[in-house]
């Protein structure tokens, strides 16, 4: 486990610029997406980020400053129920009353972030999990019906046999069609989920995301809204090369069909799982931290 340091002080100005900042990020990256919403029904990428990962904007815009942290003059309710004030009046995060309730919880995470972080990356599935979402079903029986099918759905069809499939994440592979589940060469399950994950898959680098949140208040809001930024660059490849027509909501295609368009997708994909690779470290630091500290008993935590 990483050794705790001592906390740090921030003075009133210094935290009230840091959230001010964290929420005019939030603003700028959530952007327009009510007005999207408008537009286009609910297909816009920050809209399916707000809504398959469940947290809310008032949840996103909260700014805390993570563990290790003593806030001047600070009221500790403007921060969560985690955050207590010391005799000198700082408000700083309980570390110790965030385990105490949620240890399980931050250990499986733990357990996620570590076992994908080691395993070995595989770049060769082209993002064919969202064909295979839609594999041998009519254009009325698609589950984003009111957007087209690029090639038809007999083309889409020919494709994922013709390329195959190999979705190692649960979370994905739980939409595909019952026609095409037996074609996955691996049958991933929420119980086997940290023997699949790995550090290429684009949902699970998506998923940092989830996992930053759900740290909550354990890591910064700079870091979640880190993750937030890769995830929305993230689904936007995963949109593109997806079978849809997205021209409707702005969107140009990446021809995974073509060996061009694989070779695209694979660097890209490599670039997400470089910088997905740092922000899995980042947690898996914060999560050591206060696992140490909670086995220590000690009534302080690290920032970093």
């Amino acid at each position: 486990m990483t050794a705790a340091l001592a906390p740090a002080a921030l003075d009133a100005a210094d935290w009230q610029a840091r959230r001010a900042a964290h929420v005019a990020r939030v603003d700028s990256l959530l952007g327009d997406h009510l007005a999207k919403r408008a537009r286009h029904g609910r297909q816009s990428i920050e809209e399916f980020l707000l809504t398959y990962y469940n947290y809310r904007p008032a949840q996103f815009r909260r700014w805390q400053p993570g563990p290790g942290f003593l806030l001047q003059h600070a009221r500790p309710e403007e921060f969560g129920a985690f955050y207590v004030s010391d005799e000198h009046g700082a408000a700083h995060l309980d570390v110790l009353a965030v385990l105490e309730r949620r240890r399980e919880s931050v250990e499986w995470i733990h357990r996620l972030l570590v076992s994908t972080a080691t395993r070995p990356p595989h770049f060769g599935c082209f993002g064919m999990h969202e064909w295979a979402m839609v594999y041998r079903q009519t254009q009325a029986e698609v589950r984003h019906n009111v957007l087209p099918l690029r090639l038809g759905a007999e083309a889409t069809a020919a494709l994922v046999d013709e390329l195959a499939v190999r979705c190692s994440h649960f979370d994905a592979f739980r939409f595909f069609t019952p026609a095409a589940r037996p074609l996955n060469v691996l049958q991933p399950t929420r119980e086997t989920q940290h023997e699949h994950d790995q550090p290429a898959c684009l949902h699970a680098n998506m998923d940092v995301y989830r996992w930053a949140y759900k740290l909550a208040p354990l890591v910064p809001s700079e870091l979640i809204a880190d993750c937030f930024e890769l995830a929305k660059e993230i689904r936007t490849l995963d949109m593109r090369a997806s079978p849809y027509d997205l021209t409707s909501i702005g969107l140009d295609f990446l021809p995974i069909e073509t060996p061009e368009g694989r070779a695209e997708y694979v660097r890209c994909q490599r670039d997400f799982a470089a910088r997905a690779g740092a922000l899995r470290q980042r947690l898996i630091g914060y999560c050591e931290r206060a696992l140490g500290q909670f086995t220590a008993g000690r009534p302080t935590a690290s920032g970093s």
